[in-house]
């Protein structure tokens, strides 16, 4: 069986490759959140990483959360989980980067989003569609705003539309949008031209440094949206009917309450 996360290292141990491996979309499920968690501490431990990269096998990055793992009875030890992943990956020991190919979905989306960089091939789309089961995605509401601006987050949350790789370059969400089959090299690219040579200790300070504020402002807020997702939310009808629907493959039966 297929570990839900691989760990591979550059020859010279600076620089650490996560993939995401489900047959299904990369989907995360609580056994990649916890090996993502498991992998991020374990590369705590190298003093010479300059880079930790997070990509999805196959043609997509993630089609986002386990909806299985959403339903009522099981949300309340799931999100919380997630929400820890994504403060560790605010809390990495060296600058971070999602290698974006294919669909970038809901939590996903919100994954890449903790990161400090993203990097996409062309046809790359990303997006937020938890609105179509009746939820809303709350670690993107902490972090997309600040990448992209109210506005053009509200509409990513509210119309749960995917954004392609371009439209989020000329946004100044992703880094830089490579061709297909390219990203790689073009990452390899990237990280000699800009990394490489740096030190690693003064890496590991300066991303602290530039993330100081994206932390305060999450680990205030995101704590108050997973409230109101687990304490007003799922004690709707219609945030247990969107899983419900969802799982059965029908159309959903709103009752707007």
């Amino acid at each position: 069986m297929t570990e839900p996360v691989s760990v591979a290292f550059n020859p010279g141990q600076t620089r650490a490759a996560f993939t995401l491996f489900h047959e299904k979309g990369n989907i995360l499920t609580a056994d990649m959140v916890g090996a993502l968690r498991s992998a991020l501490e374990e590369a705590g431990e190298n003093p010479h990483l300059k880079l930790i990269t997070i990509e999805g096998a196959g043609s997509d990055f993630s089609f986002g959360a386990s909806i299985p793992e959403h339903a009522p009875d099981r949300i309340g030890r799931v999100l919380p989980e997630m929400h820890a992943l994504i403060y560790d990956l605010l809390d990495a020991p060296a600058p971070t980067a999602a290698l974006v190919r294919g669909r970038c979905l809901g939590g996903g989306f919100e994954l890449a989003l903790a990161c400090d960089f993203i990097f996409a091939e062309e046809g790359a789309a990303f997006g937020l569609p938890e609105i179509s089961l009746g939820v809303f995605p709350p670690a993107a509401a902490a972090l997309l705003p600040m990448r992209v601006g109210v506005g053009r987050a509200t509409r990513a949350m509210l119309t749960g539309e995917s954004v392609d790789a371009a439209t989020c370059h000329a946004q100044g969400l992703v880094e830089f949008v490579a061709p297909p089959g390219g990203l790689d090299p073009r990452v390899e690219e990237w990280f000699a031209r800009h990394l490489s040579s740096t030190s690693a200790a003064a890496l590991r300070h300066a991303a602290a440094a530039a993330r100081m504020g994206l932390q305060a402002h999450v680990r205030d807020l995101l704590p108050r949206l997973e409230r109101l997702y687990l304490e007003d939310l799922m004690r709707t009808h219609d945030a247990a009917e969107g899983v419900s629907a969802f799982l059965a493959k029908r159309s959903p039966s709103w009752m707007d309450r």
